[in-house]
């Protein structure tokens, strides 16, 4: 740097700030006045804007603003006048029949559509936003249906749940482990596990299909029926269609004759009101599996 540079003045009288790059100096001049002041307004904004609406986060919320503005009131309102709106119509959706709701064209559109919003905020994280389900979550769109795939039934189902704790009308069947519980023995739950593929497409090891049909009709016959084809009215699945919910593999099959399967489903009457049960009823009724 030399020894000069802060002596130096420009045009405007302003001296260089008294650094040097290469023998390159740069000019001290302030900023433009109109930056300057823009610059003091958007202070004087901000601490306008803060003390009106919401701004500083505190343990349990924030401060309200003088203004006492809120998003979360404004979605409030808006739900509460779209509800408002909907009022007669989701009146009309309680009352009728459940059966008569394909009949009525308006009703019907409205119930799909309101189901269908249901369906992907409340049920498509275990059914899939296409209802076509997961392993373990059942597929919506087939005609495999356990427990009956009726309006009644489907709308019992919602409401009720499978095999939880919170509605005492809630579906329940419960499968025996029989292997872990020492049931069967390895060797025969192999047996009743070639059987039970043999009714629907070809078994692991065909050699042990005879005595696997032994220990089928007298342990699971009982509920799976005779000939494979399950009783819905008991949530015992039909084997012999080749639809399989926990998987069709022979290790998936061995693994449920030796484990059992207990899936649980909430009941939804405690968490949607009655016009949301018969919408999402009537959309997954509708959906091509529906009976």
């Amino acid at each position: 740097m030399s020894d000069n540079t802060s002596e130096k003045k420009n045009e405007h009288g302003h001296g260089t700030t008294g650094h040097s790059w290469d023998g390159i100096e740069e000019w001290d001049n302030p900023m433009p006045r109109w930056w300057v002041w823009t610059f003091y307004l958007t202070i004087i904004w901000g601490i306008g804007y803060v003390i009106a609406y919401p701004a500083w986060p505190l343990i349990n919320g924030a401060t309200a603003g003088v203004l006492g503005w809120s998003t979360r009131a404004d979605v409030a309102a808006e739900i509460q006048a779209v509800e408002e709106a909907n009022a007669p119509i989701n009146a009309k959706l309680e009352s009728v029949d459940l059966n008569a709701i394909v009949g009525d064209a308006e009703l019907n559109t409205y119930a799909v559509s309101a189901g269908g919003a249901v369906f992907r905020t409340w049920c498509a994280q275990c059914h899939g936003s296409g209802a076509a389900g997961a392993k373990g979550y059942p597929n919506l769109l087939d005609d495999d249906w356990l427990w009956g795939g009726d309006m009644e039934a489907i709308h019992h189902t919602v409401a009720h749940g499978i095999r939880n704790e919170d509605s005492d009308d809630a579906r329940y069947s419960e499968m025996p482990a029989f292997g872990r519980d020492e049931l069967l023995t390895e060797e025969e739950v192999d047996q009743v596990t070639n059987y039970v593929m043999s009714l629907s497409g070809e078994a692991n090891d065909a050699a042990q299909v005879e005595a696997g049909s032994v220990l089928y009709a007298d342990n699971c016959a009982s509920c799976h029926m005779e000939d494979g084809t399950g009783d819905r009215e008991q949530g015992a699945p039909n084997l012999a269609d080749a639809i399989w919910l926990f998987g069709g593999e022979y290790e998936d099959i061995k693994h449920t004759v030796t484990y059992s399967r207990f899936g649980v489903m909430p009941a939804w009457n405690t968490r949607l009101t009655e016009a949301q049960i018969r919408a999402v009823t009537a959309y997954v009724h509708q959906l091509g599996g529906g009976e």
